[in-house]
């Protein structure tokens, strides 16, 4: 069959309806599919077919054999500029040859394909349980009938039309607008010839015929900020190196094991260059971040959101992209490189992960497609006034299921190895940080929001089910029951907690002059309390070093001497006490300033000696703490934790027990004054020799080197309901740390 020329006479069959023409000329029609590609003309002409395409700012169009490339026919502009259309002898797969006013683009035609996403897909997405959104929808490269491109697909389900624009299409939303899949409310097309690297975002004809530009929601990548567009990422799967880290870390993370964990903003941890410096990518926090926590003893690193947010003064907790490691330090695969370089390591990840809320800048969630989709439309309900945020109604299943995908998206793609889940008190509580009158109660009166509490529990059965080993961590500041517990039991399920009564009471009575630490001496033994009611992780994170808080150093009551051995003296608390330990970054060193995010941390203090001794100090308590058993197997028992001396207030002089589970102690001593305490007799349960393993006011650390020359002899002399007691000396503002001798 000859190629067929398409007559320049108006030929009525090729025309649209007045409706249809102007819709696509004023970027609302929401069903281009209908006119666009191949059209049957009907059963009195059923020897050819029509072709239609509708490309503003286009000169001219052929139409080629996609397998030959030879020409078919051309298209005749009808009816309006850019609309062009013609018959075609046969249907075959076709290409167009456009012709642009800057050259010609030979691609296939987006509305040539058929339907994409699977009826399945749809279904688990409407009831908001498609574990693998991240592979679902948003942008995926693909071939789609052979042919290479990128699928994109977003939930709007109010939106009269969505586009998808870009550079490749000179950010025009009347040229590649999308197909609607009802009822899941599902928009969805391929654009052929599209690859990785290309910035895109939709253009949304909201419900109320207000135009908007959006970020995609399941972006995989996206622009470094300020820009806001997301990007088409390589999908291409990482070649890993960590299953043995994988097969082990269950076991790694369990409650009987010690975690120690150093809190990270990636940002400000280094620059190159200093204050003002260049950010390190995840390829330079790899080289420079992995060896220095693994020098410093900790477990685990913990990095601050680094899920994609637009304003950086929120330090990630304000995030967009849920799916998205933030294009501030490099490429997805390179966040991929770091945690796997970890895991090698032998050094667990850990992510703060914000399902509470987002910002409302509007390329993101806010207002979506025109209607509260992803938020609660009531104020009372949905703003969250402290934070200027809206907040997840987690009670609608595609908004649930969103957020569940999140988190299984960063475990499972990421292989990270455990989410800090930012807030959640605010989510538990409908009045939270709300007056009376400005909130909603539940369905039944009363102020727990049910909604998210059943987010909550799911959550953490779904990644105990489909993510063995890893675990969610709670911030979660209220004495809401069973945070721990398991849900058969009706708690919320989550592995740890992070204990904010004991950093808000431990650090009360550390910043106080010792004269009068007498008077608080309940401080620091109240915590001892509950410490099992939970399975405590102990905090002194970010939150604590912000905001006129003033760095941990500058809390230290005293002179710069008393500054110095008072940080020392709590550091060392906190590393014997029951509970899995995080410090923020700075902390380990006495940063003096209070940290800012737009300046890398004070590293030349290391040339001070106080500074470098307390870096030394963690360093040894984070090795002592994973050597010596009893300071990590029983933290959740009772059974591993005893006061010796609990209320020698008039001295500020504490001493406990540590055991382990086959019944070894080992006997902690703080004495929170300046003043050394001699023959100070304590009671100690078995007799002979004891050794000092750890003395806080070691020269090594910046310390008098006060103590008791390396070990001492019990005596059988019963005391404090042990069998046995040694006389020691105490150093000023100074913790010890003794073991039966072996």
């Amino acid at each position: 069959m000859t190629d067929l020329n398409v007559n320049t006479v108006k030929d009525d069959a090729l025309w649209l309806s007045p409706d249809d023409a102007e819709a696509l000329a004023r970027g609302t029609h929401g069903n281009p599919f209908s006119v666009l590609g191949v059209h049957a003309c009907g059963e009195e002409d059923s020897e050819t077919c029509l072709l239609r395409a509708y490309l503003p700012g286009a000169l001219g169009v052929d139409v080629l054999d996609r397998d030959t490339g030879k020409l078919r026919c051309s298209l005749t502009g009808i009816q309006m500029p850019g609309l062009f259309a013609g018959r075609l002898p046969h249907v075959a797969p076709y290409k167009l040859r456009i012709r642009w006013p800057s050259g010609e683009q030979e691609t296939e035609d987006p509305y040539s394909f058929d339907l994409l996403l699977g009826e399945m897909d749809l279904y688990l997405i409407g009831e908001g349980n498609h574990r693998n959104l991240g592979h679902c929808l948003g942008a995926q490269p693909m071939e789609v009938d052979g042919v290479p491109g990128v699928r994109f697909a977003v939930w709007a389900p109010n939106a009269r039309r969505v586009s998808v624009v870009g550079k490749f299409n000179s950010w025009d939303g009347r040229r590649h607008v999308m197909r609607l899949r009802h009822p899941a409310g599902v928009w969805e097309l391929f654009l052929p010839r599209l690859g990785p690297g290309e910035s895109y975002k939709y253009e949304i004809l909201d419900a109320h015929g207000a135009i908007a530009l959006k970020a995609d929601p399941v972006a995989l990548a996206t622009e470094t900020p300020p820009h806001t567009a997301s990007v088409v990422a390589d999908t291409t799967p990482f070649t890993w190196h960590d299953a043995e880290w994988i097969a082990q870390r269950g076991e790694r993370q369990a409650p009987d094991r010690p975690i120690s964990i150093y809190e990270v903003h990636a940002a400000s941890w280094r620059k190159h260059g200093g204050h003002d410096g260049v950010t390190y990518n995840w390829r330079d926090l790899a080289e420079h971040l992995i060896p220095y926590v693994l020098e410093m003893g900790f477990t685990h690193v913990e990095l601050l959101p680094i899920m994609e947010y637009p304003f950086g003064g929120s330090w990630g907790y304000q995030p967009l992209g849920q799916f998205a490691p933030s294009g501030r330090f490099g490429k997805p695969e390179d966040f991929a490189y770091f945690v796997d370089t970890c895991h090698q390591a032998g050094l667990g990840v850990i992510l703060d992960w914000v399902p509470a809320h987002f910002p409302t800048d509007p390329h993101g969630l806010a207002r979506f497609d025109g209607t509260a989709l992803y938020e609660y439309e009531h104020p009372y309900e949905g703003f969250h006034q402290d934070w200027n945020t809206y907040i997840y109604n987690l009670g609608r299943r595609e908004v649930h299921g969103f957020m569940l995908a999140s988190a299984l998206h960063w475990l499972r793609h990421y292989h990270v190895d455990a989410l800090r889940v930012d807030a959640v008190a605010s989510m538990l509580y409908r009045n939270y940080s709300r007056n009376e009158g400005e909130w909603i109660p539940n369905q039944y009166g009363g102020q727990e929001n049910l909604e998210a509490i059943e987010f909550l529990r799911h959550l953490n059965d779904v990644v105990a089910e489909e993510v063995p080993g890893a675990s969610v961590i709670a911030e979660e500041s209220t004495a809401w029951p069973g945070v721990t517990q398991p849900t058969r039991d009706g708690g919320l399920g989550f592995a740890y907690k992070w204990n904010m009564g004991w950093m808000h009471d431990t650090l009360e009575y550390i910043a106080k002059d010792p004269v009068y630490r007498s008077y608080a001496h309940h401080e620091l033994t109240f915590p001892m309390v509950y410490a099992f009611s939970e399975k405590y992780v102990l905090p002194i994170s970010h939150d604590e070093v912000v905001h006129g808080k003033g760095s941990l150093i500058a809390k230290m009551p005293g002179d710069e001497w008393q500054q110095f051995a008072n940080l020392r003296a709590y550091l060392s608390t906190m590393w014997t006490q029951p509970g899995k330990k995080l410090l923020f970054m700075g902390c380990e060193f006495g940063q003096w300033r209070e940290w800012s995010h737009d300046r890398e941390l004070d590293w030349s203090l290391l040339s001070e000696s106080h500074h470098a001794g307390i870096q030394r100090l963690v360093g040894d308590l984070n090795r002592i703490y994973q050597q010596e058993t009893p300071l990590h197997e029983r933290d959740t028992e009772p059974e591993g934790f005893a006061w010796v001396v609990g209320d020698d207030s008039t001295n500020s002089v504490f001493a406990w027990l540590r055991w382990s589970l086959i019944g070894e102690p080992l006997l902690v001593v703080a004495n929170m004054t300046p003043v050394p305490r001699y023959d100070y007799r304590l009671g100690v349960p078995t007799m002979g020799r004891w050794e000092e393993i750890f003395n806080s006011d070691s020269e090594r650390y910046g310390g008098t080197n006060l103590g008791n020359m390396g070990q001492i002899q019990a005596q059988d002399a019963p005391l404090h309901g042990q069998t046995a007691s040694i006389s020691l000396t105490l150093p000023p503002l100074g913790v010890i740390v003794l073991r039966p001798g072996s």
